[in-house]
């Protein structure tokens, strides 16, 4: 065992005089050439595979890139040969590759500025198995989220990248490729939302009512589902289970089959809320389908039906968790109804529950299927070109489908990610529940 450990010793000191003049300098600057820093540091299976990776990268895909990067910055030069949406969509899959190629360039150089710093330190150079196992242990995390990643990039990034793209050209009806080439405008469709006298006043009017849907009709409901809560909580209720299916209850129904119930349900000629119960009770008929203060007052409270059970049962199970001898010791401090609702129960339900409640908002935000399914977006206003209930993403879809308008659309499609995210962030961040412990404050 001694004459072992002699030995070892011995290769280190050799390993470390016959490397004690090694350059890392060196070994980066000839890395500039993918493999050659490695090759310089005696580390052959590892130069190979970034030399064969630079040579097929480049060998393989010089041609696309070349016409992708062309592409984006030229959106082609001769109409019906170049195809504007195409090369939109292979410059952004040639930056993607790109980025990928200098990461593991990045890679390269990094490896063999390290290896050569081992090197000169004494380090011997490790066994193909040893190198294997090193190199198994410090990537195996990476080849388990590569797909994910690779999925990610290119079922979302790059979609919302061309989304993005189409923000910033002039692409419409009167435009469309390959017939016409597109241009890249700038800030110009920007410009046009905030000048052009149908698209500001639309856009103001269509931003200010989305505003409202979404903080009204989230708000109602999680007031009801709070409130039902409470109420079917209290332990003087009984058939506690018997209430709580039948609150849940819309919930199971499909939500597109409830929307398109309650658009017949509120139709001005044949509608059961008019027929039924309007005119026979009160005498009068109320234009849901064609008023638009009554149909966006129909639509908030059918979000508010739709809505309700999820929120229900959410803060069922919370109200749940909460310990009885809370409120036992705050009535013995004297504490009434309202006093024990906002110091226990209320802080306690929000605590839990605050990032769920802030989805229902940002989905609210976005909820196409009740502004469409009820009236599509209608009724129609004057000077304007979307309904009187369109929201933005309602609006986005009447401009993309229907006018053809691809560019104002994915300009207010930018505005409306912008608003959400930044809702989202600052509320995120005021939020205890997605606070470390111990850093709550």
């Amino acid at each position: 065992m001694e004459r072992n450990e002699q030995d070892e010793l011995e290769t280190g000191k050799e390993t470390e005089h016959k490397f004690s003049n090694h350059n890392p300098k060196l070994a980066l600057l000839l890395s500039v050439i993918p493999g050659l820093g490695q090759f310089y540091n005696r580390r052959f299976m590892k130069g190979a595979f970034f030399l064969i990776f630079g040579a097929a990268f480049l060998i393989t895909l010089y041609d696309f890139l070349n016409i992708g990067l062309w592409g984006i910055f030229t959106l082609g030069t001769q109409p019906i040969r170049d195809h504007s949406l195409q090369l939109i969509i292979q410059g952004l899959v040639s930056i993607i590759l790109i980025a990928f190629a200098l990461l593991i360039y990045g890679i390269n150089l990094r490896d063999a500025y390290k290896d050569a710093e081992k090197l000169k330190e004494g380090f011997g150079i490790p066994t193909l198995r040893e190198a294997f196992h090193n190199t198994y242990d410090k990537t195996f995390p990476y080849f388990l989220v590569g797909p994910g990643l690779i999925l990610v990039i290119f079922s979302v990034i790059l979609p919302l990248g061309f989304m993005l793209s189409l923000a910033f050209v002039n692409y419409s009806l009167r435009n469309t490729p390959p017939h016409n080439l597109l241009d890249w405008v700038g800030l110009d469709n920007f410009i046009a939302l905030a000048t052009t006298s149908i698209f500001q006043q639309t856009f103001i009017s269509v931003f200010s009512w989305t505003l409202v849907w979404t903080l009204v009709a989230t708000t109602l409901q999680i007031a009801l589902g709070l409130f039902l809560a409470i109420l079917v909580n209290d332990k003087r209720v009984k058939f506690k289970r018997t209430f709580r299916t039948l609150f849940i209850l819309p919930w199971a129904v499909p939500g597109f089959v409830s929307i398109l119930i309650f658009a017949a349900m509120f139709n001005d000629g044949f509608g059961a809320i008019n027929r039924q119960i309007m005119e026979p009770l009160l005498n009068i008929s109320i234009p849901w389908m064609t008023d638009v203060m009554w149909t966006r007052v129909a639509i908030i409270t059918i979000q508010v039906w739709l809505g309700f059970p999820f929120v229900f049962a959410l803060f069922t199970g919370v109200l749940q968790s909460i310990s009885d001898d809370w409120y036992e010791a705050a009535t013995v401090d004297g504490a009434n109804r309202w006093q024990k609702f906002k110091a226990i129960t209320f802080p306690h339900v929000m605590y839990a529950t605050a990032p769920l409640l802030i989805m229902q908002y940002t989905g609210n935000f976005n909820n196409f299927n009740i502004i469409y399914l009820f009236n599509e977006g209608g009724p129609a206003v004057r000077g304007q070109n979307a309904g009187g209930t369109d929201i933005l993403i309602s609006w986005v879809y009447s401009l993309t489908f229907q006018q053809q308008n691809y560019s104002i659309a994915a300009a207010i499609s930018m505005i409306i990610g912008l608003v959400i995210a930044v809702f989202a962030f600052f509320q995120f961040r005021k939020t205890k529940s997605y606070k470390e412990e111990g850093k709550v404050y």
